[in-house]
């Protein structure tokens, strides 16, 4: 029942705008940063990120943001970040996750890497098929970030030594990632080739960085591949 509580808290408008600002940031968030940042009072803003946190969808922890300590440096903050924890329920009950990590591990066992990705590929077009015509992708990287914000990757735009990037700050396949990387991955990454086939000026390569997902899409050079 823990997952389907946890939703539950979720339905209260005020209390989602708040998840919502939280989960978006790159950083830990005070209660007034979370309370300016949504238009919600302060004493409102600490009820419901409370109640939020005792849900297990924010962690908590309480720094000082001056950066001093002692007699006169004030009291720590209370800070929220979005919990690494995933939730998910389904009535009646299902087990997907328990039969995508078995047929995870009947596919690296028999090295079925290529016609993994393929089929990710396949995919990855036929979801492009349902945001847009086939091939037609206009506005650079930012509208690939409006696309891979609908598929639950959590864009954001950052410029890097070579120019403008999108990093992603989550993985949808994360819990299988963690136990078959090379696999999942490879997966990802053809699942996103198929998904931006036909995108101009761009491109997506592997990038694996701790905390974000293993892809970047980034502006392609000279029309490079």
């Amino acid at each position: 029942m823990e997952d389907i509580d946890a939703i539950a808290v979720l339905q209260d408008p005020v209390r989602r705008r708040l998840y919502e600002y939280v989960a978006a940031q790159d950083h830990e968030v005070s209660r007034n940063q979370a309370a300016e940042g949504t238009g919600v009072q302060r004493t409102l803003a600490a009820f419901h990120l409370d109640k939020l946190a005792a849900a297990g969808l924010l962690e908590t922890e309480s720094r000082r943001l001056t950066g001093r300590s002692g007699p006169g440096a004030g009291r720590p903050a209370k800070l929220y970040r979005r919990a690494a924890a995933e939730h998910e329920f389904s009535l009646p009950a299902r087990d997907y996750r328990t039969a995508a990590d078995l047929l995870a591990e009947v596919a690296e066992a028999a090295r079925l890497d290529a016609e993994l990705q393929e089929a990710a590929r396949r995919q990855g077009r036929a979801l492009r098929g349902d945001d847009r015509p086939e091939g037609e992708l206009e506005g650079g990287l930012e509208a690939v970030a409006g696309l891979l914000a609908s598929r639950g990757y959590e864009p954001r735009l950052e410029e890097d030594e070579g120019g403008a990037v999108i990093r992603m700050r989550n993985c949808p396949f994360h819990a299988l990632s963690q136990r078959f990387p090379p696999l999942v991955c490879g997966m990802n990454l053809a699942l996103l080739e198929g998904l931006l086939e036909g995108a101009e000026g761009v491109r997506v390569r592997m990038d694996a960085r701790p905390g974000l997902c293993c892809t970047v899409v980034e502006e392609s050079k000279n029309n490079e591949d």
